[in-house]
């Protein structure tokens, strides 16, 4: 019976450490970027860099009008396209991966980051879909 109590603890350890470093990350992408919703992103669309970090064939599905594609699985090699100097908004379905966008462009540099509250599945403005 000792032994499963020793394998009870250290489980217990790692769920609570696993839960811990969860935590922390949630707090590290709010941390990373600002939320912004429907109507405060159309009102400064213009001055900003909007990216959307989808794949590209849900790109091409359709996306946020003025917005150019870096997928996230590409940004850390594509991070150099954006300029330093101006907002970026970043969106994606949800939002997930566009925090973690956020997180490494933050690494990179990039101060000025924000992120569309609902994702593309909550927006409401203008879209462009590529023709096939």
């Amino acid at each position: 019976m000792e032994n499963w109590t020793i394998v009870t603890i250290i489980l217990w350890v790692l769920i609570i450490a696993y839960a811990g470093w969860e935590i922390y990350q949630y707090f590290q992408r709010k941390k990373a970027a600002t939320p912004l919703d429907n109507e405060t992103f159309k009102e400064d669309m213009r001055r900003a860099q909007i990216v959307d970090v989808r794949e590209k064939d849900d790109f091409n599905a359709g996306h946020i009008l003025g917005a150019r594609n870096i997928p996230y699985s590409q940004l850390k090699q594509r991070a150099g396209e954006l300029r330093n100097d101006q907002p970026i908004y970043l969106y994606d379905d949800k939002k997930t991966l566009s925090y973690r966008a956020a997180m490494m462009l933050q690494k990179k540099g990039y101060t000025d980051l924000y992120v569309l509250k609902e994702g593309y599945s909550g927006w409401d403005g203008k879209i462009k879909r590529k023709k096939k």
